[in-house]
């Protein structure tokens, strides 16, 4: 299994448009960051978490033009999801899946009516929307995905484990107990840490940083850092051993 992580940045992206600061204007490849998504690759299916804006950026970088089996959703918000009509060419292989929570389900067809409604006029994306629920389980083709509840503020949306050894966090504030009952044994983290200061709805790096040990997988990478989580080579060194920065266009095996 693996996964390619499309994009490690927050809902404005690094750079933010109209700034000046260090990291916005670094000439390090690291600091820039699109809207956070990821690709997963098992066994036998390819595995899209969330779809934001830059996604066409995205798929524009990527080595190889495939199916795509399955889009899991962690919530409605822009920048998780406005890049779901760039889907289209990938529908020439065929109808997908987008999975999510009925309050997500419900936005999304409501925002994108032309997308998900019985009467679709030629060269709309194919979507099919597959209702979840926290902690009840799920199969893409043989891969084995539980969706799980975290607090977006006071936002519940929904964190994935995928197969045993790999999670996916983001937008994260807090967490409920039983979710972290969810994620024993696994080798390998991904989860937001938004910047060291406080915010209503996203938990620090600090608290990323606890969250992480809590959990206590083998390794961690943060993602949905903004541009006050400061330069990448800086904060990478601040970490512990087993925490680490993602960035736009890694591939970790695992």
């Amino acid at each position: 299994m693996k996964i390619r992580i499309l994009g490690s940045g927050t809902s404005t992206g690094i750079p933010e448009v109209g700034c000046t600061c260090p990291v916005c204007t670094s000439d390090d490849w690291h600091d820039r960051r699109l809207r956070a998504s990821s690709m997963i690759y098992t066994d036998d299916a390819v595995i899209l978490i969330d779809c934001g804006p830059d996604f066409r950026e995205q798929m524009l970088r990527m080595p190889i033009f495939e199916k795509i089996d399955a889009v899991l959703i962690t919530h409605e918000h822009y920048d998780h999801v406005g890049g779901l009509d760039d889907l289209r060419p990938f529908c020439r292989f065929g109808e997908i899946p987008i999975y999510a929570n009925a309050f997500t389900s419900a936005n999304l067809r409501s925002k994108m009516p032309y997308c998900f409604g019985d009467r679709k006029y030629p060269g709309v994306p194919l979507f099919s929307q597959v209702e979840i629920e926290a902690n009840t389980p799920f199969s893409i083709n043989q891969t084995e995905i539980l969706p799980f509840c975290v607090m977006h503020g006071h936002l519940p949306i929904l964190g994935y484990r995928i197969g045993k050894r790999m999670a996916y966090i983001t937008d994260m504030l807090t967490m409920p107990e039983e979710s972290y009952e969810c994620l024993d044994g696994l080798d390998l983290l991904i989860i937001n840490a938004l910047r060291f200061t406080p915010h209503p709805s996203h938990q620090t790096i600090t608290e990323a940083i606890a969250a992480a040990q809590r959990i206590n997988a083998r390794e961690t990478y943060f993602i949905h850092m903004n541009h006050h989580a400061g330069l990448h080579r800086e904060l990478e060194q601040q970490l512990p051993h087993n925490i680490h920065l993602a960035y736009d266009g890694m591939t970790l095996d695992f």
